[in-house]
């Protein structure tokens, strides 16, 4: 059976609801150029507790961003495995490991990634869509959540007609549509300026106390690090903790 974030966090009762949202186990990724064989990731231990915040830095290229979409389930690993709520992607059919990706995982993009030919309320139904649910259902909650993102007065505004900041809104809140168990979000102050920016910010640390939602979080600024609960460096293949705040 599939289990969803969602069902995850309100069955106490069950023995499965203590399991963690996400974890995972000798996580490595390699490339290979020219025969040239490139490791990326050299075996990644990490656990992620419910409500957990993690911020994610180290040099450029040097993998977070790879490790952040090993996390999603947006690519695979060379070997090792990544567990939400102690089911193993790899071993998932593809409509399933989707569904679970849907359920219990969020992204945030560095470039937003918004759909340019649909509004913004569009952009943000589009998991719950893909879910199948009531329309009407859909576009309530959605309008809502703008709302609370501060863009209720932009709903149907397509993304070529919002500024960065508006769109990376739109894109916290699809992120968030469907109440996920993790949000990942990788950079997404990268390209704001500093007052968007912590805005930015601000939302994503607000909704993961409203919803207990974990979030992991990867940025080359020490000033956002500092505002996570966890900082984890990412050097040649290997995570290590810098401190806790």
């Amino acid at each position: 059976m599939i289990k969803s974030g969602a069902q995850q966090r309100s069955g106490s009762g069950d023995p499965s609801a203590n399991e963690l949202p996400l974890e995972c186990s000798g996580l490595a990724k390699s490339f290979s150029e020219g025969g040239v064989v490139l490791e990326v990731l050299k075996g990644i231990d990490l656990t992620v507790s419910p409500a957990e915040t993690i911020a994610i830095v180290g040099a450029s290229g040097a993998g977070k961003t790879t490790l952040l979409q090993l996390l999603g389930g947006l690519d695979e690993p060379t070997s090792g495995r990544v567990l939400v709520f102690g089911q193993d992607l790899a071993t998932l059919p593809g409509r399933s490991r989707g569904q679970v990706r849907n359920e219990s995982i969020g992204y945030v993009y560095q470039f937003h990634h918004l759909l340019p030919e649909f509004t913004a309320v569009e952009n943000v139904a589009m998991p719950l869509l893909l879910r199948r649910d009531s329309v009407d259902e859909v576009y309530s909650q959605c309008v809502a959540l703008l709302d609370r993102v501060g863009l209720g007065g932009r709903l149907n505004h397509r993304p070529g007609e919002l500024s960065g900041g508006e769109r990376q809104r739109v894109a916290v809140a699809r992120a968030m549509v469907t109440k996920p168990a993790v949000v990942l979000a990788d950079e997404p102050t990268g390209n704001l300026d500093h007052k968007t920016g912590e805005k930015t910010l601000d939302l994503l640390l607000d909704l993961n106390r409203e919803s207990s939602t974990s979030l992991i979080l990867v940025t080359h600024s020490d000033e956002i690090a500092q505002r996570m609960g966890r900082i984890l460096q990412l050097d040649d293949g290997l995570l290590r903790e810098v401190t806790s705040t």
